[in-house]
């Protein structure tokens, strides 16, 4: 029905002819009356619309007709629309309680929807850089039900900074639920109201005003009744009635209108009251009315259409409806199945422009062939979708390419639409795969493919072709080679002769051919010649060069599919080489039969030499040639005479004589020496002793002839001969005198020869004695000459042995003995010790004293009497013993803070006694006392002083001791700190490279484990080409990461680092490979090792943080997505290379996003509630068992456990019993009789603990009884037989391709029960693919490695005499990709929340 006015104040028209009939449908609905709330509502938009201008739209409805239409104008040229739409109906009472019963009526409320803006300038000129107030966000009208909540936001813009107010319309205050605040997080003013009711509902204005103007915007909060709070209400009020009072009759067509505005639920209770029994004929004519009613709700103004198209494209199904109410619910449909627009990832899209409704397919593929459903209303709008397959084919050819060595080709190929076959690259019949130089890719579009070989080199020319299906592609590489440059052509050469020639040149490239030439002639095979090549270097080296060699050298360089030759030539000069002796050679003397050499050093080993003797050449025979390098050896195995000469060396420049000639030592003939020695000569005194020697040598020996070891010279008495073999001694006129040792010796060069014998000249003598001036001459007996040169053979403590020679002249008598005499150093008396004979020559004394001295004197005894004493000198019996000599200086060899081990050497002299041991002392430094620091004397050459004072300094020395006292103290010792040695450093650990670029590279390192800590790193380099380490820094690196610069571009490094500190240098570790200079390609990847949860669950009002960390080189663009699309709004982003955080300081609801689970599915954003109802029993002795009711929020948020905690009453601290409890009993073990508990049940969930459950008494666990009588009762066995039956059934499992499946479930049955497995009909128990066990009441199927295969229904059957019992469960296999599980998984956990 539509009506309006047509100017204001006139009465209202019907569109139909005659409106007195009241059932016509255009009839005129009835005035309102000014009371109504509606009226005033009406009125009171008008008047909003009256002072801002424009039309107002309004819907109502009388107690006959589904609603009407008004239209309001004014002559304003702005508008605002406003909608009113009606709601539920209610009754409404009057205002006489009497009259409640009688004349009750039912009215249909109808509410108006309210926007309009204004705004309004005061300043005439603004100045730049400011201006007037205005909305950036606005509010919208709100329609909510009685008792909820409401909130209006705005944004707001303007400088200066506007003030913001909020009033209502009516000019009624603000309610006090009604608050307002600035929203810091969004920038936003709210007005907020919290339990509203239907004195809330009104039009609010919200004013912003600064220097420039003014700007208001005026929305409605319409509210609808709560029939649920309206009964309550009623109930309130209700009174006992004073009277009975007669229930009106209500007519059928008057309770459908009350159906009409009422709930659903309700409908039963309100027919119930009225006294209507056909409760179903009543609802089936409500069910008819109300389609009457939506057939116009929803008109069509432009219906759905067939779309054709193409793969991968984007279609959009578009309608256009015109909606009574905006709020009617739509649903698109795809053949029979519901679109899950909010799971669809982007697929599926839904856009509204006005009344044009749109349906954005994204990617259409294949599978998007189907028609296309909306239901809206009861309209339902169906179009097809066709996806026009072409065949697949090539949109551009693969073309040839020609490229320079080294650089990158591309090969690059454009399909027609994307395909699910594998593309293949081909070269030479191979197919190739993605590496370090193959670099297979795809356009983002999925239709362009591309082949990139980087660093292309001439193995790389040939054909390369692309397979996709049936498709093929061929097209060839051509490569333009690179011209061979000489980084260092070959050089001239100047050699002399016999040394070694070596040119060399290096390339450009090592991937060329090369020959080489001489004076224009191959020699590449050349034996002569000696070629070598490593890498771009190649080298011809000539051993031996002579005059020959000399000439132009040229290297004639080639590479594949190059034409041209690279030639690089020099000259080599072999100079004629002239030598210098060095080393010449001498004259030599060689005995007879011996092995000898003549030697010649050159300043030259490359110069030969001739041999020359006696101006001829050496002849060869009996001698040897050698040359060892510049030496020169002419080598004689066996000298003889006919080597006797001259020799001379002669080479280029160079010659050296010298002269070889016989020397054979002196030799006396043994047989004489023995004759000799054996029969002494005798001669008469006044006769001539004639002695000759013959002897051998060459050359002629020196000749001296001694006498008792004086040489005797040439007098008138004395005549020496020589000849060329023997010599004579000749003595005129000997007298007695004469007598003694003779000997004559031969000294040449070569060697001595010695010959001892005996004179002895017999006869009288006659001495001259002097009596007064006269001398007068006697004859004197013949006693024997005193005995010669004493020698001690032993000196020591308990004996002296000493030894002496014979009397020169024995008196001309035989010798009969010797007597010794002694006297101790400072008597006066001798004493005789002993006597030996004649032919003895030697005494030892053994009665001494040690370290005494004594004197000793001998004489010679023959038959005429006593010979002259000889006296010996002071002897002592042993060395005369002294205090020992200074020790070494002593040397720290330990260092501790509270001992030092010190070390010396003993003394070089001990005194003559053995050392009995040191004395150890020890100084402060600076300090002139020393403190001994031993008690006893040390017997080793080491000590360690303990009891030191920690960080003190100090000084050391030793005293050796004997027998005679101590010594002098040894030098003092170094001074040194008593304190804890440092130890070296141990090997770094954990070397690894953490970032690289074009030159420089980022290395990491961990701190070693053994050793004390270090106090630097000392970093080393070594770039591949060279063999040196060197240092990064100069002084070590304090931290445990450093970036060496300064690289070479694509350069390998190899580097080392060594942990460094007082104690000193710890062992190297060294990279185990070496690393380019140059920054790393790396597709982005996510950091699996720090894992985000699949669920964040955060409290509303807390922040919500998200960090994530990834690779990529270079970095890659970061962008977080809600529901697949970006986000932006009050998130804070934080971006780095290696990380990002997403952040809100202040969570809301609207910051959930829906898990794709069953929609009833929500995540609770509390604490959990507590448990009830905690009851303790004690089943068995010892233990107590806790039943509790569960919390309200287990049944949705399956996250939610119990904690069980116990505590003694003797103390005030709670012991955790359990934990992750989730069924309300628990059986605590483990207590101690005669002790009382209190105990304590927790709810616990992902965001924190509940209040305790507490029991209110301690319960008191009982001891038990010393005595305790038993009786037994006689045992009757119960029957424990039992039917199969599940405790725990199985559950439906869904299970990703290739992962494990494990189905168990719990039973009851005795005897145990067999169990069976079966998939479908079929049984598979003893099946070898499954692995079944039953045990313990616990039935287990396993199913290893899934596929698609084992998907389908699984029944477990329990089987004993008593019965059997069975159990289903449904197994389900997905790929990875496997969108439509999402859906059927929901669907069915749906299915389970609505039972």
């Amino acid at each position: 029905m539509a009506w309006g006015l047509k100017e204001a104040g006139q009465e209202p028209w019907c569109s139909c002819s005659t409106n007195s009939d009241p059932t016509c449908p255009s009839a005129r609905p009835p005035p309102l009356p000014p009371t109504h709330p509606t009226s005033s509502l009406i009125a009171m938009a008008t008047r909003v619309l009256q002072t801002t201008g424009g039309r107002m739209e309004m819907s109502s409805s009388s107690s006959s007709t589904a609603g009407g239409r008004t239209e309001m104008s004014s002559s304003s040229s702005s508008s605002t629309t406003i909608t009113t739409s009606s709601s539920k109906t209610r009754k409404v009472s009057q205002t006489q309680t009497s009259k409640i019963m009688d004349e009750q009526s039912v009215q249909r409320k109808t509410s108006a929807v309210v926007e309009s803006f204004s705004q309004s300038q005061k300043s005439l000129e603004i100045p730049s850089g400011e201006s007037m107030p205005d909305f950036e966000e606005k509010p919208r009208p709100i329609t909510v039900q009685e008792g909820d909540k409401a909130a209006f936001r705005v944004k707001v813009t303007g400088n200066p900074k506007p003030t913001v107010t909020w009033q209502r319309v009516s000019g009624q205050p603000l309610s006090d639920a009604t608050k307002t605040f600035f929203d810091s997080i969004n920038k936003q003013y709210v007005l907020k109201i919290k339990a509203i009711n239907m004195e809330d509902a009104d039009v609010y204005k919200c004013i912003i005003s600064n220097t420039h103007g003014d700007a208001i915007y005026s929305i409605s909060l319409l509210v609808t009744e709560n029939t649920a709070l309206e009964y309550k209400k009623k109930l309130k009020k209700r009174t006992a009635p004073a009277t009975r009072m007669v229930k009106k009759v209500v007519t059928e067509e008057e309770m459908l209108k009350i159906l009409s505005g009422a709930e659903r639920k309700d409908y039963e209770r309100i027919c119930a009251e009225n006294g209507f029994t056909d409760f179903r004929g009543i609802l089936k004519k409500l069910k008819e009315m109300k389609k009457k009613v939506d057939v116009e709700m929803v008109k069509v103004l432009k219906p759905l259409e067939d779309i054709t198209t193409k793969p991968d494209t984007h279609v959009i199904f578009d309608t256009i409806l015109e909606l009574k109410d905006p709020n009617t619910k739509m649903l698109w449909m795809k053949g029979s199945e519901l679109l899950r627009i909010q799971y669809s990832l982007g697929k599926y899209e839904l856009k509204q422009m006005g009344t044009k409704y749109m349906l954005n397919i994204s990617n259409v593929t294949m599978e998007d062939i189907g028609t296309y459903t909306l239901l809206v209303g009861d309209k339902t709008l169906s179009a097809k979708l066709n996806v026009i397959d072409e065949p697949l084919k090539f949109m551009s050819d693969l073309k040839p390419m020609r490229v320079t060595e080294r650089q990158t080709a591309v090969f690059e190929v454009r399909l027609n639409k994307k395909t699910d076959k594998p593309l293949v690259w081909k070269f030479k019949g191979k197919e190739l795969k993605r590496d370090d130089k193959m670099d297979v890719t795809v356009s983002e579009d999925g239709l362009t493919y591309i082949l990139k070989i980087k660093d292309v080199r001439a193995s790389d020319t040939g054909d390369y072709t692309m397979s996709l299906g049936d498709l093929n592609a061929t097209a060839p590489l051509f490569i333009d080679r690179i011209p061979i440059k000489f980084a260092s052509h070959l050089k001239n050469v100047r050699v002399k002769e016999k040394g070694k020639a070596r040119l060399e040149c290096e390339m450009s490239s090592k991937d060329v051919h090369i020959r080489w030439l001489k004076d224009g002639r191959d020699i590449t095979n050349d034996p002569r010649y000696t070629f070598m090549r490593e890498g771009k270097r190649a080298e011809i080296v000539i051993d031996d060069c002579d005059l020959a060699d000399s000439g132009e050298y040229a290297i004639v360089c080639t590479q594949d599919n190059d034409a041209h030759e690279y030639v690089s030539s020099s000259n080599l000069t072999v100079e004629e080489r002239f030598a210098t002796v060095k080393s010449g050679l001498s004259d030599m003397h060689c005995p007879t039969g011996s092995e000898t050499e003549m030697c010649v050093v050159l300043n030259d080993e490359k110069v030969e030499g001739v041999w020359l003797k006696d101006g001829k050449e050496v002849d060869m025979s009996d001698v040897q040639v050698v040359k060892q390098g510049a030496v020169h050896k002419l080598i004689f195995k066996k000298v003889g005479p006919q080597h006797e000469g001259k020799y001379t060396f002669r080479s280029k420049g160079a010659e050296s004589e010298a002269v070889l000639a016989i020397a054979d030592p002196p030799v006396i003939d043994p047989n004489v020496l023995e004759l000799l020695a054996a029969n002494p000569i005798t001669v008469k005194a006044g006769q001539t002793a004639h002695i000759k020697i013959p002897f051998k040598g060459k050359p002629m020996p020196k000749v001296t002839w001694f006498k008792d070891g004086i040489e005797m010279t040439v007098d008138e008495r004395t005549e020496v001969e020589r000849e060329p073999d023997s010599t004579t001694l000749v003595l005129s006129k000997c007298v007695r005198e004469d007598s003694g040792a003779i000997m004559l010796r031969l000294k040449s060069d070569c060697g001595t020869a010695i010959a001892n014998l005996h004179l002895n000249v017999i006869g009288e003598s006659h001495y001259w004695r002097v009596c007064g001036n006269h001398p007068t001459k006697q004859c004197a007996q013949n006693r024997p000459k005193p005995p010669q040169r004493v020698e001690f053979l032993e000196r020591t403590g308990k004996c002296i042995t000493m030894k002496w020679k014979a009397p020169r002249d024995n008196g001309g008598k035989q010798m009969t003995g010797f007597v010794i005499e002694r006297r101790a150093v400072g008597k006066k008396s001798w004493i005789k010790v002993g006597e030996v004979d004649s032919k003895t020559t030697s005494f030892s004394n053994d009665k001494v004293e040690e370290g005494k001295a004594y004197q000793y004197r001998i004489r010679a005894i023959n038959t005429e009497g006593m010979s002259d004493a000889l006296e010996t000198e002071e002897v002592f019996a042993g060395d005369p013993i002294e205090p020992p000599g200074m020790a070494s200086q002593p040397q720290i060899a330990d260092v501790t803070k509270d001992a030092i081990t010190v070390t010396w050497a003993p003394p070089a002299e001990d005194g003559g006694a053995p050392v009995l041991g040191y004395i150890v002392e020890r100084r402060k430094k600076g300090s002139s006392m020393w403190v001994p620091v031993n008690k006893e004397l040390v017997q080793d050459t080491k000590y360690t002083v303990d009891g030191l004072v920690e960080d003190m300094e100090y000084e050391f020395r030793v005293t050796s001791v004997n027998r005679a006292g101590p010594g002098s103290p040894s030098s003092t010792s170094t001074s040194v700190i008593a304190k804890d040695p440092i130890r070296a450093p141990g090997m770094v650990k954990d070397l690894h490279v953490t970032d690289s670029s074009n030159s420089s590279i980022s290395l990491g390192w961990s701190p070693p484990e053994l050793g004390d800590v270090p106090s630097g790193y000392i970093l080393e380099v070594r770039p591949e080409d060279a063999k040196e380490w060197t240092k990064c820094t100069k002084i070590p690196i304090t931290g445990t990461n450093y970036t060496v610069g300064g690289l070479q571009e694509r350069m390998k490094y190899f580097f080392r680092i060594r942990a460094v500190n007082e104690g000193g240098i710890g062992e190297p570790i060294e990279l185990d490979k070496g690393v380019l200079a140059m920054p790393p390609p790396a597709a982005p990847k996510f950091d699996l090792h720090a894992k985000l949860k699949n669920q964040m669950v955060v409290r509303a009002g807390m922040a919500l943080c998200i960090h994530v960390n990834f690779t990529g080189s270079p970095p890659p663009v970061v962008t977080w997505l809600k529901e697949g699309i970006p986000t932006k709004g009050r998130e804070a982003i934080t971006k780095g290379k290696k990380h990002s955080q997403f952040l809100i300081s202040s969570s809301n609801r609207s910051d959930t996003r829906r898990v794709p689970r069953a929609p009833a599915q929500r995540l609770r954003r509390d604490f959990p509630r507590p448990p009830k109802n905690l009851q303790v029993v004690e089943e068995v002795p010892g233990t107590v068992t806790l039943h509790w009711d569960h919390t309200p929020d287990l049944t949705d948020d399956t996250n939610t456990h119990y904690i069980i905690l116990k505590r003694d009453a003797s103390t005030a601290t709670w012991f955790t019993a359990a934990d992750r409890v989730y069924s309300k009993k628990y059986t605590v073990t483990g207590l101690l009789p005669g002790r009382k508990y209190y105990f304590r049940v927790i709810a616990r969930n992902d965001i924190g603990d509940s209040d305790p459950l507490d029991t209110k008494e301690q319960f008191s666990i009982a001891k038990e009884k010393e005595h305790m009588s038993l009786q037994i009762r006689e045992y009757k066995a119960k029957d424990l037989s039992l039917k199969p039956q599940f405790v725990l059934p199985l559950k439906d499992h869904a299970v990703r391709t290739g992962h494990d499946c494990t189905m168990s479930c719990a039973f009851l049955g005795s005897p145990p029960p067999q169990a069976g497995w079966y998939k479908g009909d079929i049984k598979i128990s003893d099946g070898p693919r499954f692995w079944q066990s039953t045990a313990n009441g616990v039935c287990t199927l396993t199913i290893p490695t899934c596929n698609a295969k084992d998907s389908g229904d699984y029944t477990l059957v329990l089987e004993n005499p008593l019965g059997k019992a069975q159990c289903k469960c449904s197994l389900l296999i997905f790929d990875k990709d496997d969108k439509s599980i999402l859906d059927r998984l929901i669907e069915a956990r749906k299915g389970k929340h609505l039972l």
